[in-house]
């Protein structure tokens, strides 16, 4: 703070306004931070779970084409994969959590039914057709977690910064400047005070003089 603040009471009216609003900010970006460090920790636990659950699916879909190229041939597996259409239509809207723009992937139905003909083709490669489409359904859902986990730590850096600076500089200044100006009013009322008295002496003597 400006350490060149006239001490008035104007100015130490002023300062412990401004502290009072600093402290206050600083306990509101505190629970802002605790509901994020909240909400981070259950989208963690969350994108933790979906990978277990995809990788799991990955391991069964890749199993499943192994078989159906060893029973159909990698030539036909190839030129019926190339016939699968790419999923390119996602919708994302978001949503403010704390001030944090947090993503919402609308959900990637899997396919009830294969793209290419059930004739000469097998049971393994319509396995392995259906777990990619989970697959798929699942990383769409695990993008949106991911980012909002990243949004939510970026955000909670900021806020952090925030605090400290509240915290650390802004509120400790302010204090300091509360007691800086209340120390000089002091002082000032006691010099008053002072010279009051010494006026008063100084009426006294005179007043004397004269009686005399």
């Amino acid at each position: 703070m400006r350490k060149n603040t006239p001490p008035t009471r104007g100015a130490l009216v002023r300062t412990a306004a401004a502290f009072v609003l600093a402290v206050r900010g600083h306990d509101i970006l505190e629970q802002k931070r605790q509901v994020l460090m909240i909400e981070l920790s259950r989208r963690i636990h969350e994108a933790a779970e979906i990978q277990r659950t995809t990788r799991r699916l990955f391991e069964k879909a890749y199993a499943g084409l192994q078989t159906a190229g060893l029973s159909l041939g990698l030539d036909t597996v190839e030129d019926i994969a190339r016939s699968v259409p790419e999923t390119t239509s996602f919708t994302v809207r978001l949503h403010a959590v704390m001030g944090a723009e947090i993503p919402d992937v609308d959900p990637v139905s899997p396919d009830p039914f294969p793209c290419y003909s059930w004739y000469g083709t097998s049971a393994s490669l319509d396995m392995a057709f259906f777990r990619a489409r989970e697959v798929c359904s699942l990383i769409a859902r695990l993008a949106e977690v991911e980012t909002s986990v990243y949004r939510l730590a970026v955000h909670i850096r900021k806020t952090l910064r925030r605090v400290n600076a509240l915290e650390k500089v802004v509120i400790p200044d302010l204090r300091a400047d509360m007691a800086r100006i209340a120390g000089a009013l002091e002082e000032a009322e006691r010099e008053d005070f002072v010279r009051m008295k010494t006026a008063q002496k100084l009426l006294r003597k005179k007043e004397a003089k004269r009686k005399q």
